[in-house]
């Protein structure tokens, strides 16, 4: 019989380098064997390296640990994609423009982790993200 599930824990860190310091904080009181968490972590996202990765870790009642890693934050992928910040006031000041092409890119990566589908919808949610940002989108 499998062990029970203690404690489910999300986490975003920095891809192929998660800091041991953000492990301890979230997952300190689990019990859990931090360098393992760190290792599995660090092979898993080793090619995705500069981004944030965020992950689902399952800590079970033997100790043991499952990870489940996410795509990026959408927000995330949205400043990568321009190459800079979100405005610091939406709707009144524009942080830059996002072409379809490349809103297109970021709904093709993000469509796992979403709620739908169809990659039209995806686009529109990824184009939401983008307006509360104070990005533009192309149409």
């Amino acid at each position: 019989m499998a062990a029970k599930k203690t404690h489910e824990i999300t986490l975003n860190l920095e891809a192929g380098n998660a800091s041991m310091m953000d492990l301890g904080k979230m997952l300190g009181q689990t019990g859990v064997n931090l360098v393992a968490v760190k290792r599995a972590y660090d092979e898993g996202t080793a090619g995705q390296r500069g981004d944030v990765v965020p992950v689902v870790v399952t800590v079970r009642e033997d100790k043991s640990f499952d990870l489940r890693l996410k795509t990026p934050p959408t927000a995330f992928l949205i400043r990568k994609a321009l190459g800079g910040k979100g405005s610091g006031q939406p709707g009144h000041r524009t942080a830059g423009t996002l072409s379809r092409a490349r809103l297109r890119a970021v709904a093709e990566r993000k469509l796992p982790d979403l709620n739908t589908t169809s990659l039209d919808a995806a686009e529109r949610i990824v184009a939401g993200t983008a307006r509360s940002m104070g990005v533009e989108v192309e149409d």
